[in-house]
């Protein structure tokens, strides 16, 4: 496949591994990358900015093709050395910087100075225009369908999708309910050149996380996602378990909710244990509705070749219909 996408990012086809806290190490992002899509190291995962550069080194020695490092930007009291981060990417001679949340332009600026293309995740065309304007190379738009923080807007891939392609003049990929060559061609057939994802990579053999958590993202469906922090204008998608349940019933409660009232539920580091020991009492599980279309755990690369071929299929079937 040849588009804007795989032309920007050196890679075989337009799929891109989102950025998953926990998830995006070495194991799942160079598994990806030799399987022609664009691997992800999520930089926040590692401790340090020390721990990330050796974690770039690890990927590299396990793939000779293109990947890229997510870093996360948000607010916060005592935030993380974000720009030591960020310095790790550049001297470590990574060429893509996925980014979200805050998109300082001092940041785009030192990056593409040093050559690295910057790929900004967005949940509405309005920040999509803005990153734009700030001089990203591609936006990655999440629709409401996706896991993590899709925005407070709630609107759904298909409507999000068309309208940022009708607007939006750099390459655009597709974020949230791709999980299938069929719904890799509607985004195509919506005007984006390529897709990403992330909770259908949770789904595969490379990914570092327990089996269990896997077949229960198998065993799932699309109405088995929990919208959390609605309350708290901070909208996040998981997996519904008894602990995002009960994250939505304090926050349904009577008198309202605060962060603290639920803090002791959504820690990070009891999804890291969840993820780590497979039982989903311990934590937040994070995905998209997109669990729906997940019924195997296959390798990153028959993953990938299914959805390519599959892909082809559905748009030669589209085409067939209107001729």
């Amino acid at each position: 496949m040849k588009t804007r996408v795989t032309e920007l990012l050196g890679t075989r086809y337009p799929i891109v591994q989102g950025g998953m806290m926990w998830v995006g190490r070495a194991e799942l992002a160079s598994a990806v990358s030799n399987a022609g899509g664009l691997g992800v190291l999520t930089a926040l995962t590692q401790p340090t900015p020390e721990a990330l550069a050796q974690e770039i080194a690890r990927c590299r020695s396990m793939t000779d093709q293109p990947f890229g490092v997510n870093l996360t930007i948000l607010p916060s009291a005592k935030p993380p050395p974000y720009e030591a981060y960020l310095d790790v990417v550049i001297a470590s001679g990574v060429k893509v910087l996925e980014t979200a949340g805050n998109n300082p332009k001092e940041f785009i600026v030192k990056a593409k100075a040093a050559g690295v293309k910057i790929i900004h995740k967005c949940t509405a065309v309005r920040h999509a225009l803005s990153a734009e304007r700030n001089g990203v190379d591609a936006v990655s738009i999440d629709g409401f369908e996706c896991a993590g923080h899709p925005g407070e807007d709630g609107i759904g891939g298909l409507i999000l999708f068309a309208l940022a392609a009708r607007q939006v003049k750099i390459p655009l990929i597709a974020s949230g309910a791709i999980a299938d060559g069929r719904t890799m061609a509607a985004a195509f057939a919506l005007g984006v050149e390529g897709v990403n994802m992330g909770t259908r990579f949770c789904a595969t053999r490379e990914a570092p996380i327990h089996d269990d958590i896997k077949q229960l993202l198998v065993d799932k469906n699309e109405r088995d996602t929990n919208l959390i922090f609605r309350t708290l204008h901070n909208t996040g998608r998981v997996l519904k378990t008894e602990i995002s349940d009960a994250v939505v019933a304090i926050e349904n409660r009577a008198g309202g909710c605060e962060f603290k009232d639920v803090q002791h539920l959504v820690a990070g580091a009891k999804g890291r244990e969840a993820l780590e020991t497979g039982d989903a009492s311990k934590g937040l599980i994070w995905a998209g509705q997109s669990v729906g279309l997940i019924d195997d755990i296959p390798s990153c690369a028959e993953l990938i070749e299914r959805m390519v071929a599959e892909c082809r299929e559905h748009l030669r079937t589209a085409v067939r219909l209107t001729a």
